[in-house]
């Protein structure tokens, strides 16, 4: 099944998803509602949201609460690319400009405050204590990776260990509890929650490791971003870490510089470097191994092209290229 495909087999349920985001975002405002436009129309994938429905989708598809639990999926993942935005003083994102960008650090900072407020009054409309249980712990991990990462930048000495122990909690997590919580509005037992959870936990792995390789290795025309961003940030990503782990010593030199004074201006030395070491192979090989593993997890839901669809986004947040 290709992209299009489980595109266009999730598209009635992404039509509702949609709905309930442009529903819930209304505001009395005019500056919340002129920026939540504008971050929210700014063509993401919705490949969190569009999880959840598919997930939801392969486990009977029975609860009326999906598609506004995929919506609040959707608005905790905006809320943290516009505080994300806001930390790395980024400009760039998705090939437009940045809310921050345009409407400065402190609408940006207050209308991501807005979306998190606003996704956990729709958490409450459900009645469900689990849900909202969830979805508090998920977003209390993702703020713990934001501060991990921050505490990270501009380290060069940060491990393998420490990198995803971080991108487990930044991105990771949010996939699980989209996955889990379709198994929780489906009132599926234990065990296939925690086969669901852990199809995300992987996939969302899987998802970031790639994302860190199209860093060094993405065109700016479809990752909407200029290559070496997170070197310029000071973030020492896997592709980097292994590097250093394998180069020489003028490899280690160059790069260790550059982390620790987030420059990026010798990102071409760099990425011959990376190339050169393996690094990029290493993490695209990782990425491969955790999107079996989502494979894998879900062996037991029943066959259906929901099923094959949830198969197929896994190899496909390897093979994409942006």
């Amino acid at each position: 099944m290709t992209v299009d495909q489980i595109r266009e087999l999730a598209a009635p349920d992404m039509a509702r998803v949609n709905t309930v985001i442009q529903t819930k975002l209304a505001s009395d405002v005019a500056l919340i509602n002129q920026l939540s436009r504008y971050i929210i129309g700014a063509g993401g994938k919705r490949f969190r949201p569009m999880v959840l429905m598919l997930a939801a989708k392969a486990l009977g598809g029975k609860s009326p609460w999906a598609a506004q639990m995929a919506a609040v999926v959707e608005l905790i993942h905006t809320a943290t690319l516009l505080h994300d935005d806001v930390v790395d003083e980024s400009t760039l994102r998705r090939g437009r400009d940045t809310a921050n960008a345009l409407f400065g650090n402190a609408a940006s900072v207050l209308t991501g405050d807005f979306l998190y407020s606003r996704a956990f009054e729709m958490m409450v409309e459900v009645q469900e204590p689990r849900v909202m249980a969830i979805l508090a712990q998920a977003t209390n991990r993702i703020a713990e990776g934001e501060v991990l990462q921050l505490m990270n930048m501009g380290d060069a000495e940060v491990s393998e260990e420490r990198y995803v122990d971080v991108i487990i909690r930044k991105t990771a997590t949010l996939f699980a509890a989209a996955t889990q919580l379709a198994a929780v509005l489906e009132g599926q037992p234990e065990e296939m929650e925690a086969a669901l959870t852990a199809y995300g936990l992987h996939l969302g792995t899987a998802f970031q490791l790639i994302d860190d390789v199209l860093d060094y290795t993405g065109d700016e025309a479809h990752t909407g971003k200029h290559v070496g961003d997170d070197l310029a940030e000071g973030k020492p990503t896997l592709p980097l870490i292994i590097a250093m782990q394998r180069g020489d010593e003028a490899t280690v030199a160059l790069i260790r510089r550059a982390v620790t004074e987030q420059d990026a201006s010798d990102i071409q030395a760099i990425c011959r470097a990376i190339e050169h070491t393996g690094a990029l192979a290493y993490t695209a090989h990782l990425a491969q191994a955790e999107a079996d593993r989502a494979k894998q997890a879900i062996n037991a839901v029943p066959d259906s092209p929901f099923k094959e669809a949830l198969l197929a986004l896994a190899d496909a947040a390897v093979a994409r290229n942006h």
